[in-house]
């Protein structure tokens, strides 16, 4: 039996709205609460969002040098990955220069506030 349900998952950055923008384009979903230092998205009646917080001292990840570790980072699936990279980079994203994965079934982003994710497909 469970002790909690996750209700969301919060990323420190220094511009809250874009990056709640940039994820609510991202995952289709939408703002669900918004204030100077807060901003959330989640899906229509979804239970478990994403919540962004201001940080005014934000330092982003140096990934994969450890100074500044990665902290997290989400995987999220796509039908076509050129399509998809696209897409995110139209949004903000930028590809990292470290790709582990090459040659495999996902390939590595940072989102505009530097913290890692990865679009993955197959």
């Amino acid at each position: 039996m469970a002790i909690a349900e996750l209700r969301s998952v919060v990323l420190d950055c220094p511009e809250p709205r874009k990056l709640a923008d940039f994820y609510a384009g991202l995952l289709g979903w939408k703002v669900t609460y918004e204030d100077d230092d807060w901003v959330s998205v989640r899906t229509d009646g979804g239970a478990v969002g994403l919540s962004f917080q201001r940080a005014p001292d934000y330092q982003p990840p140096t990934w994969p040098d450890p100074e500044r570790p990665q902290q997290f980072h989400l995987d999220v699936t796509v039908d076509d990955i050129d399509k998809a990279t696209s897409e995110v980079i139209a949004l903000g994203a930028v590809e990292a220069g470290h790709q582990p994965g090459l040659g495999e079934n996902w390939r590595v982003f940072l989102d505009p506030a530097g913290h890692p994710f990865c679009l993955c497909w197959g």
